[in-house]
């Protein structure tokens, strides 16, 4: 495991919001939805492409609140640029877990 700096760690925005729409991301390659989130005045909106289909309905996943990092640079996929990345843990057959705050915060929250 390589070891990294507390400069390292700060330079990671992970931040929370909560998912406003979910829907099918029919033209990914594999089995995805296209997220908007919103992490508030100083964020904004984001979108982004979450491979979580095993775990969680898109419809459930709206109101929810997901931790993200927000300062990747944006990546197209597919026909979609996505602005942040999802986070989550693998089981061990493979699906995705969101990482998730325990309770309410607000959105733009940053991980302390």
């Amino acid at each position: 495991m390589d070891l990294i700096e507390w400069s390292d760690f700060q330079k990671v925005q992970l931040c929370v919001g909560t998912v406003l729409t979910a829907e099918v991301f029919a033209e990914a390659r594999k089995p995805a939805y296209k997220l908007v989130v919103d992490f508030g005045e100083s964020i904004g909106l984001r979108k982004s492409s979450a491979q979580i289909t095993d775990i969680y309905e898109a419809e459930a996943l709206v109101g929810r609140q997901v931790v993200a990092v927000v300062n990747f640079p944006a990546k197209q996929i597919g026909p979609m640029m996505s602005e942040c990345l999802v986070t989550g843990f693998h089981r061990e057959d493979g699906a995705v877990i969101l990482a998730v705050p325990d309770q309410p915060v607000p959105n733009g929250a940053r991980l302390a």
